[in-house]
């Protein structure tokens, strides 16, 4: 692993550590009722948590990647992927803190898809320069494939989450979990599989493959 790489996966942990707050902040009652400890403490055992974890999960991911490239990829991929579902949801649980509840039908979508954008934002940036390591600037034909490809993922999680409220609601289980957690997570996961394959074959497939150093001749590997 080099130093860039424990440098900026150093900073997803901490990131996603701080967009776990807002997560808390909607959920201070229930994680009362597990556990017993200042709710300060909480809060800087999640942060410090996500800041050391991540940077530890990467390097046994390098460890193994020296066996196999493509998983040590793969682990930026999943610690980019991480860090997009934490802003999804921080976002999100921001937005319903600040509004005081969870919005129902259409202005949870609303919520919804202006987490949405935000994480997807923050995936074109990360996997782009950092996971597919594509050093040149984005050109407006490239833009317009993540996006495309996005839209089309932001529709199935949108949609998948707003059907997941609706169900949630009609079985009567609690609106705060089902709504700023189940929910948002369904969307989440139901879009993850086609973002996947479309950034790394359709967007970002000149630069997604492992490039294969050829010694020059006369020195030994």
């Amino acid at each position: 692993m080099t130093r860039k790489d424990l440098i900026l996966v150093t900073v997803i942990g901490a990131a996603v550590g701080l967009l776990a707050q807002p997560i808390l902040s909607n959920f201070t009652q229930e994680i009362h009722g597990v556990v017993q400890a200042p709710y300060g403490v909480i809060r800087t055992g999640v942060f410090v948590c996500f800041l050391l974890l991540a940077p530890i999960a990467l390097s046994v991911a390098s460890v193994i990647g020296r066996k196999v490239p493509v998983l040590y990829q793969f682990a930026k991929f999943a610690a980019v992927g991480s860090l997009n579902s934490f802003v999804d949801l921080g976002v999100f649980n921001l937005i319903t803190l600040l509004w005081g509840g969870v919005p129902q039908a259409l202005l949870f979508s609303v919520f919804k898809g202006a987490s949405f954008l935000a994480a997807t934002t923050n995936s074109f940036v990360w996997n782009k320069y950092w996971t597919f390591g594509s050093a040149e600037r984005p050109d407006a034909g490239q833009v317009v494939k993540f996006y495309t490809i996005a839209i089309i993922g932001g529709v199935v999680n949108v949609g998948a989450a707003t059907a997941m409220k609706a169900f949630g609601d009609s079985a009567g289980f609690p609106e705060n979990l089902w709504g700023n957690i189940v929910a948002p997570i369904a969307g989440i996961f139901t879009a993850l599989l086609w973002n996947f394959l479309g950034y790394k074959y359709f967007v970002f497939k000149k630069s997604a493959g492992l490039p294969m150093v050829i010694p020059p001749k006369g020195i030994d590997r």
